[in-house]
């Protein structure tokens, strides 16, 4: 069973993209800020992390450094409901700091399980 870390200080949020992986066979686990997000995948690494980039804690874009400088073989995917900052902005810095694909929230949540699949090779 694959499994997927979900990092968003939303928690309406957290819940829904746990249902929805769950629902589609994903062990999940979440967490409402990077420096909670980073100790659960040092406990416990997941075949993907999916993480919000505004948070108030430890941002996403920190929180995907820091995983990349400790774990270089983590995949990411990174999501940004835009707020102060320019999320396309945000996005694209993620994206060069190494997130597999990107977001603008809110997500469509087929298309998330489809990209979801197709880098996991599960469809």
């Amino acid at each position: 069973m694959s499994s997927v870390l979900v990092i968003d200080d939303e928690a309406p949020v957290r819940k829904v993209l746990r249902k929805a992986l769950e629902m589609e066979g994903y062990k999940v686990m979440d967490a409402a800020d990077g420096s909670q997000g980073i100790g659960l995948y040092r406990e416990h690494p997941t075949d993907l992390v999916l993480i919000d980039i505004l948070m108030p804690e430890k941002e996403g874009l920190e929180t995907i450094m820091e995983l990349r400088q400790n774990f270089p073989e983590v995949r990411i995917f990174a999501m940004s409901g835009g707020g102060l900052i320019n999320s396309e902005s945000c996005l694209g810095m993620a994206k060069g700091l190494g997130a597999a694909r990107v977001y603008t929230k809110p997500i469509q949540i087929e298309g998330l399980l489809e990209d979801i699949g197709e880098l996991l090779n599960r469809q």
